[in-house]
């Protein structure tokens, strides 16, 4: 793992680059190594590929993608026949997954898949409160809450649009502030034209600043993953309007005076190419902030990001990045400062010993996987508050733990890996909920193509007692319909089936014991008893109604339940459709509160 502790250090660079090649290469493979290691471009700068002049070089104009696809081998997995390589067992009644699949945007219907969106509603242990229709996008959904006079706030939104919704009470919640496309069965109500998005606002963090006496909001700003491009190998201009990005790459922070945008003052604007904080718009290198910032509000904030286009070595068809992650001083919100940057092996390109160790996944050369972080490190507890250790989902590099005892210098301590299930997405996230309490992380990707048109999405469950010799343990069960259910698997709903996320970062309240709840897609709302993790159980469940071509266009449907975020404060969940979000209670978390809670959040 490679610690950058301030950008432009050159010759410690060259001297880490040196001790990571003695130690990864065998003798043999240390003298090719320090070979390549001589034409090799320094990190951010144009790489010799660039112009291939040898025989069999690729035929690529961006030089980080040359240098990828001449070290990588093809492997492309082979598309697959419905009905014969995968679809369901007349016998069992059960889905046969395929073993491997490219990554599409077109479904793939099997034989035994229904050929209408299945309107069918069951429960256990979850009550209905309330269903708001129009709230969201069909596609994907941040969310945050923050109390003001006495009033709760619920803020979903993505790059094209904002919703605030008054929550205070949550079968009863109003539209307060409503920007972007509000959608229909014919589409958004807006226009929105991804390739020219000027100020993308993706996950945000709402904290209380005890230095400033009042929350303030971290919104990070990344490469919008959508509407954008497809296949990175095939569409050169794109592929450089992305290194030219026309939005910031990094995070900004606002004070909020309020619970509305105009309420918000702009305090800080940085970019996650610390190589040159002073870059502009469009000449910042690397992938911007992903997701929501994991902060709390004290000195420490992890970041997931990709510092520069050297962090190439990631075969997913329109990504162009492998995020590590980076940690920030927010002592003064008003001036973060660039404390280190995280980076496990087998993420850049331009280091031999990187490479070596690429090459040895499995996943290498496969066009397909998902490589480097999604999102930040998990923390169980806060840095400032005595944690320790964190946990990071590197896609299909695994499961990482990491030393934070000093920020400063992070160390990397084991990491966990499974056999590959792409397409989809690989450890995109982690749970850590329970491990102070128990030791285990729980992990899982999620279904990227349509019709269970991939390899199923497990939850693992990872023993991390010993986070220096982490294992894996088992993984959560597989949702099966419930008697009486007009299907025997849920892939016959179409769409997508399998485990999104659980827990949200910035929920109100403390993360409840022995209770999980996951967003499953088209098996709705999963709530797994987790109070023994190594013989996990579902208690729960919510799986509602699929929306169609009366509600939004076709080419949308099949999502389900797509996002969660729970109220541990007033036992209430949101659970996030394509067409809406619903207000959920269960006896697993507690009576529901149906007004203000006791105390107000963010926590000060």
């Amino acid at each position: 793992m490679k610690i950058t502790q301030r950008p432009g250090h050159q010759s410690l660079r060259a001297a880490l680059l040196v001790a990571a090649i003695t130690t990864a290469l065998s003798a043999g493979a240390y003298a090719q190594a320090e070979k390549s290691a001589a034409s090799t471009a320094p990190a951010g700068t144009a790489a010799s590929a660039a112009t291939p002049t040898v025989p069999g070089a690729p035929d690529v104009a961006d030089p980080w993608l040359a240098q990828w696809i001449t070290v990588t081998p093809e492997r492309r997995p082979a598309p697959l026949k419905a009905g014969v390589d995968y679809g369901m067992n007349p016998q069992t009644g059960a889905f046969v997954w395929p073993k491997a699949t490219p990554e599409t945007h077109q479904g793939q219907p099997f034989p035994g898949e229904f050929p209408h969106w299945d309107k069918t509603t069951f429960t256990k242990n979850v009550n209905v409160i309330a269903f708001y229709p129009g709230v969201g996008s069909p596609f994907h959904v941040w969310n945050n809450i923050a109390d003001f006079n006495g009033r709760r706030y619920l803020y979903a939104h993505d790059r094209d649009y904002l919703r605030i919704l008054d929550v205070t009470d949550p079968a009863n919640a109003k539209t307060v502030f409503s920007q972007g496309g509000v959608w229909g069965p014919k589409g958004p109500s807006e226009r929105f034209d991804a390739a020219n998005v000027k100020d993308y606002w993706g996950g945000t963090t709402i904290v209380w600043s005890k230095k400033l006496g009042k929350p303030i909001m971290v919104a990070s700003y990344e490469i919008g993953r959508y509407g954008l491009m497809q296949q990175k190998l095939k569409e050169p201009e794109k592929v450089a309007a992305q290194r030219q990005y026309n939005s910031l790459k990094g995070f900004r922070v606002y004070e909020m005076n309020g619970p509305l945008p105009s309420d918000w003052k702009l305090i800080a604007t940085r970019t996650t190419d610390v190589a040159h904080p002073d870059a502009p718009i469009g000449k910042q290198q690397g992938s911007g902030s992903l997701d929501a910032p994991e902060f709390y509000g004290g000195k420490y904030m992890l970041l997931s990001a990709a510092p520069d286009d050297s962090y190439a070595l990631t075969e997913y068809p329109n990504y162009l990045y492998s995020p590590g992650y980076q940690v920030w001083d927010m002592s003064e919100p008003s001036d973060p400062k660039f404390l280190s940057q995280i980076t496990v092996p087998g993420q850049h390109v331009d280091d031999p010993a990187s490479v070596f160790e690429y090459l040895q996944n499995p996943r290498a050369g496969n066009r397909t996987s998902w490589m480097g972080s999604r999102m930040p490190i998990f923390l169980p507890k806060p840095i400032e508050g005595g944690g320790k250790v964190g946990f990071g989902a590197m896609g299909g590099l695994g499961l990482w733990s990491f030393d934070l005892s000093n920020p400063m210098k992070p160390k990397a301590m084991s990491h966990v890996n499974t056999p590959p299930s792409f397409a989809g997405t690989e450890f995109d996230n982690a749970d850590v909920s329970q491990y102070e309490r128990t030791g285990y992380v729980f992990t899982n990707g999620y279904p990227m193509n349509r019709d269970c048109y991939e390899p199923y999405k497990d939850i693992w469950v990872i023993d991390a007692k010993d986070p220096s010799r982490m294992k894996v343990a088992g993984h959560l069960p597989r949702p099966t319909p419930p008697e009486g259910a007009p299907y025997t698997d849920f892939c016959q709903r179409g769409g997508n089936f399998g485990p999104k996320r659980a827990n949200a970062i910035g929920q109100p309240g403390s993360w409840r014991q022995n209770i999980l709840p996951y967003s499953f897609y088209t098996a709705g709302v999963q709530l797994y008893d987790v109070s023994n993790p190594a013989q996990p159980k579902i208690a729960g469940y919510f799986v509602p109604p699929l929306a169609d071509e009366t509600q939004l266009p076709k080419y949308t449907l099949g999502k389900g339940v797509l996002a969660m975020y729970t109220e541990y404060d007033r036992n209430i969940m949101w659970a996030f459709t394509e067409n809406g979000v619903y207000a959920l209670s269960s006896p697993l978390l507690g009576a529901p509160v149906m007004g203000a809670a006791a105390k107000p959040w963010p926590a000060r």
